[in-house]
C-alpha cells in the first residue's frame, strides 16, 4: 500500500491535497484512549438495549450483546467536553449509565438517514467506497483534527445487500492522525479494544483504491468510514 511520493511540491490527486514528499504532518486533540476511554471494552449480556412500557407491559427491543460501540463512541466524547473521566467499572443494565449509552447508541445511528449512509456504503464496490471515502470523507476529518477536534466515524465493514447485517457496521472515534506523503495513519478510539492507544486505519491517498489496513477489533475489513454528525450532551451525574 505504501508509495514513494517524488514530487517536491504539493499536488492534488483524486481531490485530496498531498503534502511534499518527505514531509510529516500530524495533528491531535487532547483525547487518548487510555486516558478518556471507557476502561471495558464493548462487551455486554445479553438483555435488551431497550426496555419500553406498552399498554401490555414492558417490551424489550434489540440486545445489547451485539454491541454499543455508537453509544461508548459518543458518550466517551460527551465526557471529554465535559472535562470529566468517564466511570471505570462497567454499568449493568438498568442503571443510569447504561440507559445514556443506549440513547446514545440510538442517536449515533441518526435514522433514518444515517442508517441509509452505512447500507449504501455497504451496496457500493470497494474501490468505489475507498475512492469516495479518501478524497470526500478524509478531508474534513482531517480539518476537524487540524483544530484539535476528535471525530465520529460510522465505519462500513459489510460488502452485502441484506440489511440484516447492518450491526455488523462499527463507529469509531478519531482522535489524530499522522500523514507522511501519501500514506496516513488515523488514530482512534475503537470501543471494541477498549483503552488502547495503538489502534489505527491506515491507507494511501495517492492510491485509495488500494483500501485500508487496521488494528479495529472487528472481525471484518474496513471499507470505508463516514464523518457521522456530533451533538453534545450531558453525561449522568456521578
Amino acid at each position: 500500500m505504501r508509495q514513494r511520493v517524488r514530487a517536491r511540491t504539493a499536488v492534488r490527486r483524486n481531490g485530496a491535497r498531498q503534502p511534499p514528499a518527505g514531509t510529516a504532518q500530524q495533528a491531535s486533540a487532547s483525547f487518548t484512549p487510555s486516558r478518556h476511554g471507557f476502561a471495558f471494552a464493548n462487551s455486554w449480556p445479553s438483555v435488551p438495549a431497550v426496555v419500553v412500557r406498552t399498554p401490555v407491559g414492558r417490551v424489550g427491543i434489540g440486545n445489547a450483546a451485539r454491541g454499543l460501540c455508537g453509544g461508548m463512541v459518543f458518550a466517551a466524547l460527551d465526557y471529554w467536553r465535559a472535562g470529566r473521566q468517564p466511570p471505570a467499572d462497567q454499568p449493568a443494565p438498568g442503571t443510569p449509565l447504561f440507559g445514556y449509552i443506549v440513547r446514545r447508541l440510538v442517536q449515533s445511528w441518526q435514522p433514518p438517514a444515517g442508517v441509509l449512509r452505512y447500507y449504501l456504503g455497504m451496496l457500493a464496490p470497494d474501490g468505489e467506497l475507498a475512492v469516495r471515502t479518501i478524497s470526500r470523507q478524509w478531508p474534513a476529518v482531517r480539518a476537524l483534527l487540524d483544530r484539535g477536534q476528535p471525530a465520529t466515524l460510522g465505519v462500513v465493514t459489510v460488502d452485502s445487500a441484506s440489511p440484516l447485517l447492518l450491526g455488523h457496521n462499527h463507529q469509531v472515534l478519531a482522535y489524530g492522525y499522522r500523514q507522511q506523503g501519501a500514506d496516513v495513519t488515523l488514530r482512534v478510539y475503537d470501543p471494541n479494544s477498549g483503552p488502547d492507544d495503538s489502534i489505527a486505519i491506515r491507507f494511501s491517498t495517492a492510491a485509495p483504491a488500494a483500501g485500508f489496513d487496521h488494528t479495529i477489533a472487528v472481525g471484518w475489513p474496513v471499507r470505508g468510514f463516514f464523518l457521522t454528525r456530533y451533538a453534545p450532551a450531558e453525561p449522568p451525574a456521578g
